[in-house]
């Protein structure tokens, strides 16, 4: 089946250059002199990384059906992580390398969406926002306020990101997993 790019939905699935892409986010684009076009976000399914494109409007593409299974994490074993399907019961073991950047994101015990298409795992969504603790962090300073610097500091799952400085360690933070950014703390 064949989409155009009116057809576009963040989420949708498309087949560019012979490599399956999500559309992150995209935006038509009309201007004075000249085609239409539309400006994408996409993000490579095999890969996991996110290019900007732009198309010609109008312009056809082979739709991929994906399908989304919701699975609990359960551990990493440092080669692997283990999901268990909450309905079945069955496990799935999928390869650190397979799961890319998204381990920094995924919390023992949390659900997350296992993208498949044509019966082939594509991916691991993590959910939107994440709670997770500061385990190591600079210690702030007197007087310093939301408007202040920032810090690195390292959450639970090992990923670091940059924090306002009157954060600390044992704080627990809700984390944008989409672009890896500080929300606010809990």
């Amino acid at each position: 089946m064949s989409v155009t790019t009116s057809n576009f939905k963040n989420g949708m699935c498309i087949i560019h250059e012979g490599k399956r892409w999500l559309i992150v986010e995209f935006q038509h684009v009309k201007p004075g002199k000249g085609g239409a076009f539309v400006r994408t976000k996409l993000r490579e399914l095999a890969s996991g990384r996110i290019v900007d494109y732009t198309f010609r409007a109008g312009e056809k593409f082979e739709d991929v059906r994906v399908e989304t299974k919701r699975m609990q994490y359960l551990y990493s074993d440092g080669s692997a992580f283990h999901f268990m399907d909450t309905g079945s019961y069955e496990q799935v073991e999928l390869a650190a390398d397979f799961i890319g950047s998204v381990a920094d994101w995924l919390k023992e015990n949390e659900e997350v969406e296992i993208l498949t298409a044509d019966g082939e795992m594509l991916g691991v969504e993590p959910p939107m926002f994440v709670e997770l603790a500061v385990v190591e962090t600079d210690p702030g300073f007197k007087g310093d306020t939301v408007q202040g610097g920032t810090k690195p500091a390292t959450l639970e799952t090992g990923a670091v990101v940059q924090v306002p400085m009157f954060v600390e360690t044992g704080d627990t933070l809700k984390i944008d997993t989409r672009d890896g950014r500080y929300v606010t703390r809990v």
